[in-house]
């Protein structure tokens, strides 16, 4: 039975906090200055300065803005590291809003499909509900990018640069959700009505054409040929002419895509380490890459993102940012805020907990670019973040071990740095499908 709180709780609460000395200092520091500001602990920024005994030299910072593309930045982030490597081009940036605009226009055929799928199913079920929170937006994972680029290609920045709706995404979110949830209605009467296959397909091939027209008018179209003309870093100027896409990725990147797995720590009694994952109705391409995850150990998780770092790649990883996270000074560090001494409050969860109900889980996407080893162990780590060069140092974060530990889940890592059991268990498992809403589908 219900219990309504007394008069004689509020009470002895009260009567608690007049006989501490200590409350009326404490109330008068946090209303004014803010619960952070008043638990952070400056020592923080003594243990993590920035130098680090790997570090990869990875040039300017990229500034996502205003959008939710992390995921996408970070990405293509590592593939310009390893191109302007080659090529002699520190400040060289692959084009975000070229694949932000096949992104979005698949994930607009994406929904569609899962309408269409669960169209014989109420609005009030979990999965509609679901698809119909957020029909798409800016995040999104590393398989989904490797499943745009594969289908797409990539350009250069200066192919396709930004727009002002690539750069400040929320009046074109908000348009396209509108246009897909009325198409969502549509769709979903044509099945209740029994219409024929052809005259549904007809529709979506309508629906479709609308939202080209939208994204082209909002981003620009993609291009599909075009020359690359560029000068070095030693001032040495470069033309290739007639280059597609495709063909500008086969040659200045020139990766097997399929090479790149995701690696996450899950420490939920539902995920076995050592087993792959994946998550129904997470995508963009219809018929494209599965995203596809192999669950590990935290030691495994670390030494694998350690030997791409030590093979002079970068890594792609996805965490929870907003934990422990000071932005300006680009610090994550478990022990920057003490909020359990300032309230004297035991705070403390798992972080199988913490996925469990709901605390945390990915929230954004960055790169690692370095790591301090000290007697082979890691200490801290070094993070090229997209937010360009305001924040941090220069744009670039550090963060601890510690908090690698707690709020990291993803990492993405050639096969090649994978254990042979971990390698054959990737390769050949088939993974456990987990819930829509499962925290391991989180868009960064």
């Amino acid at each position: 039975m219900s219990k309504k709180i007394t008069a004689d709780q509020t009470a002895r609460y009260q009567q608690a906090l007049a006989a501490d000395p200590t409350a009326k200092v404490l109330e008068r520091a946090v209303s004014h200055q803010g619960i952070l500001a008043t638990s952070a602990d400056y020592a923080s920024e003594t243990d993590m300065t920035p130098v680090f005994s790997i570090d990869l030299d990875t040039g300017k910072v990229a500034n996502q803005k205003q959008s939710g593309r992390c995921w996408m930045f970070a990405a293509l982030n590592t593939m310009r590291h390893h191109l302007a490597d080659l090529f002699n081009l520190s400040d060289f940036e692959l084009s975000q809003n070229y694949t932000n605009f096949w992104d979005k226009f698949e994930k607009a055929n994406y929904f569609y499909e899962n309408v269409l799928a669960t169209a014989d199913q109420p609005t009030s079920s979990r999965k509609v509900a679901f698809l119909m929170a957020t029909p798409q937006q800016d995040g999104g994972q590393w398989d989904m990018l490797c499943a745009i680029i594969q289908k797409y290609g990539i350009v250069p920045k200066s192919v396709m640069p930004e727009t002002y709706n690539s750069s400040k995404s929320s009046e074109l979110n908000s348009t396209l959700n509108l246009k897909l949830r009325k198409d969502a209605v549509t769709l979903r009467k044509l099945v209740a009505d029994k219409a024929s296959d052809a005259d549904i397909a007809a529709a979506k091939d309508k629906m479709l054409g609308e939202v080209y027209r939208l994204l082209s008018f909002s981003l620009g179209q993609p291009v599909d040929k075009f020359d690359f003309e560029y000068r070095d870093d030693d001032k040495n100027y470069h033309i290739d002419k007639g280059l597609t896409p495709k063909s500008f990725f086969d040659k200045y990147v020139d990766w097997d895509l399929n090479d790149y797995v995701s690696i996450i720590n899950a420490p939920t009694d539902d995920k076995p380490y050592n087993h792959t994952y994946t998550v129904e109705m997470l995508g963009n391409v219809v018929s494209g890459r599965q995203v596809k995850h192999l669950n590990v150990s935290m030691k495994d998780f670390k030494q694998l993102a350690i030997k791409q770092l030590q093979a002079g790649q970068s890594v792609w990883f996805g965490c929870d940012v907003g934990q422990s996270s000071e932005r300006q000074k680009g610090i994550m560090d478990t022990k920057y805020y003490d909020k359990d001494a300032l309230f004297n409050i035991d705070f403390s969860t798992t972080k199988a907990q913490r996925l469990d109900y709901g605390e945390s889980m990915m929230t954004h996407a960055m790169v690692l670019t370095g790591v301090d080893l000290v007697d082979g162990q890691p200490t801290k780590w070094k993070v090229e973040n997209s937010w360009g060069e305001k924040v941090g140092t220069k744009g670039y974060f550090v963060m601890s071990d510690a908090w690698m530990d707690e709020y990291c889940y993803q990492v993405v890592v050639n096969k090649q740095f994978l254990p042979d059991d971990l390698k054959h268990i990737q390769e050949t498992e088939e993974p456990t499908v987990l819930a829509p809403w499962d925290p391991m589908g989180a868009l960064a």
